[in-house]
């Protein structure tokens, strides 16, 4: 039924919520209307209920008192190169003056989640409101356009345009005192981690792009880091997983992690076939990432003609040996017999197809109002759309990425994939950078510099937003803030450590030392710029200052005249070739001049 008076609407939405938790039968029933004619306006009403002036007022009286100063509502200009001109909205949530703000020079930029639909920061102010009070950081969350009124790629660019005007502004447009370049860490929950995510990669697209780097436009830095909680990161829901993805999931590495994941995937089969024998622990241990178990007693005349296809072993994953996840995959399709594995190859949006706060009717509602009705997207390749399809190039320069999600979380396989995409694309630059010589041979990759995931037991989607009844979420609230702390903290080490690198690099005693060079020719030499010196009295060229450095060592006193080896006085160099092709094409006349007869004094003998 409609109700148009809106107090009178949120008083029935409680009265009847309550009527629901009591009577379970009816509640079903009328559940199960709702999934079969879902609107965006369910959706909503559902989703805002925590800001109904009656919740409000239990919520707050339930909270604790956190912050001393409310949120902020606050504007964010467009970029002046964007495509848009509104002005985007947001919260800041700050536990101090605006005064204070140009003291700070670390933003934690949140995207909240709500289905691409509905909420915005004041639905999700358990956890921004935790994170200002732990951090003492300006906390701006996005209160950005919803679908269907402004459909995908709106909302992304809004994100996008924010995290560009904080870069380019220097903080100022949110009271920062501008003197630097703000560090950013980026979070996302739910359908906002999905469009976190986004944005990451348009800023790494941003920077890859040759056409604005050679331009006036200046590259974005990367963030600082990102943190997803329970992120939607593919788009084209399927009710199977591929070799690949069941690969990433059953790595030796994260085995133990994720065993949780495997073992519930496999009591949904067994419910099905409560008869089928068990396999032990240690079959698992041993078979294949696409293997399914067999019964080893019957044995095939294919079995007999083709012998078995053994996995891997952990040097060829580790070194990047032969057996790779592709050609892995093309040895099975041609093994015989093939075996259709189907209890651990089930994504978990089927297996959780009973979940109540997620449900596949949901999701699918959301992707259809997010998509629009007039944008036809390539599910298949649009990794903006589905970030769980970006390339390795990418996720190769990702910044330090922390997960949160529920083990029955029916998004939980996008974070576990995601995550495995992410540190395989890590170590693979990792292995490539120690086979170039640019790390040294003793170091070793540690996935925790790059990727950490944490997976709650028992725990489904959204549980962040229900930490009134939830207190344990108060802890998750908190570890997301050690994780945010902990990354500026690693990022700011590791910018002192490279500075003061950089300070010993140019100090006078590394300088000489740096300078000094063998009698014998180098490449870096001959890479060097070349000079032109000028020309003695005596009309014979005068050896330039620096290469005189090179083959004599360094000089008591810079700038002086000094006498060679042929008696010629020496001084600094006053002209430089600027470009590569002026050195090469004074190397090529070098080269030929013997043969066009070319003197040194640049004439032509007949």
């Amino acid at each position: 039924m409609k109700i148009r008076r809106k107090w009178l609407r949120d008083l029935a939405s409680i009265v009847f919520t309550l009527y629901y938790l009591v009577a379970a039968e009816q509640a079903d029933e009328k559940v199960r209307k709702v999934r079969g004619l879902l609107t965006v306006d369910h959706l909503r009403v559902s989703w805002h209920k925590s800001t109904t002036p009656y919740l409000s007022f239990f919520t707050n009286t339930m909270r604790p008192k956190l912050t001393r100063y409310p949120p902020r509502a606050i504007r964010i200009p467009r970029p002046a190169n964007s495509s848009y001109h509104e002005v985007v909205n947001g919260w800041l949530y700050f536990d101090g003056p605006l005064s204070a703000l140009k003291n700070h020079t670390k933003i934690v930029l949140d995207v909240p989640g709500g289905g691409f639909v509905a909420m915005n920061p004041r639905h999700h102010e358990d956890k921004l409101l935790g994170w200002a009070a732990k951090l003492e950081l300006p906390v701006l969350s996005l209160d950005y356009k919803k679908a269907p009124e402004f459909p995908y790629p709106y909302a992304l660019n809004e994100c996008y345009d924010v995290y560009h005007t904080l870069i380019t502004s220097r903080g100022r447009c949110i009271g920062l005192s501008g003197t630097s370049i703000p560090r950013i860490i980026i979070t996302g929950d739910s359908a906002g981690g999905n469009i976190a995510t986004g944005t990451t990669l348009m800023i790494l697209q941003s920077a890859a792009n040759d056409a604005q780097r050679y331009s006036d436009q200046e590259v974005l830095p990367t963030p600082e880091g990102l943190v997803l909680i329970y992120p939607g990161l593919d788009m084209n829901i399927g009710n199977w997983m591929s070799d690949e993805q069941m690969a990433l999931i059953q790595d030796r590495r994260t085995r133990k992690r994720n065993k949780n994941i495997l073992r519930r995937k496999s009591e949904d089969y067994y419910k099905l076939t409560p008869d089928t024998p068990h396999p032990s622990d240690d079959e698992d241990k041993t078979l294949s990432p696409t293997v399914a178990p067999r019964d080893r007693s019957i044995v095939t005349a294919d079995d007999k003609s083709t012998p078995p296809l053994k996995p891997p072993t952990d040097a060829e994953l580790d070194l990047g040996g032969p057996v790779t996840i592709a050609n892995h995959s093309t040895s099975l399709a041609s093994s015989k017999p093939k075996v259709l594995k189907t209890r651990l190859a089930m994504s978990s949006m089927i297996s959780y197809f009973n979940d109540r706060i997620l449900t596949p009717e949901m999701m699918r509602a959301m992707i259809i109002l997010y998509v629009g009705p007039h944008a036809r997207p390539d599910f298949s390749t649009d990794y903006l759309l589905s970030p769980l399809l970006a390339p390795e190039p990418l996720l190769a320069k990702f910044p330090k990425t922390c997960f949160l999600t529920g083990e029955r979380d029916p998004l939980v396989d996008d974070t576990v994939i995601f995550a495995g995409r992410i540190r395989q694309a890590k170590h693979n630059l990792f292995v490539q950078r120690k086979e170039l010589g640019l790390l040294k041979s003793k170091d070793t990759f540690d996935e925790k510099e790059h990727v950490e995931v944490t997976l709650i037991p028992g725990i489904s989607h959204g549980f962040l937003q229900f930490v009134s009844v939830f207190p344990e979420g108060w802890n998750h609230i908190y570890r997301v803030a050690r994780w945010i702390d902990e990354i500026f903290s690693d990022q700011e080490s590791r910018a002192n450590t490279s500075e003061s690198m950089h300070e010993g690099m140019v100090g006078d005693k590394y300088h000489e030392r740096h300078h000094r060079r063998m009698p014998t020719e180098s490449s870096g030499d001959e890479d060097r710029p070349l000079e032109m010196s000028k020309i003695s009295d005596a009309g014979e060229p005068r050896e330039s200052y620096f290469t005189h450095r090179r083959r004599k060592g360094p000089t008591r006193a810079r700038g002086k005249l000094r006498r060679g080896e042929d008696g010629h006085a020496r001084e600094k160099s006053m002209v430089s070739l600027a470009s590569e092709e002026d050195l090469l094409g004074r190397r090529m006349k070098g080269l030929a001049g013997g043969l066009m007869g070319t003197g040194r004094d640049g004439t032509e003998t007949p």
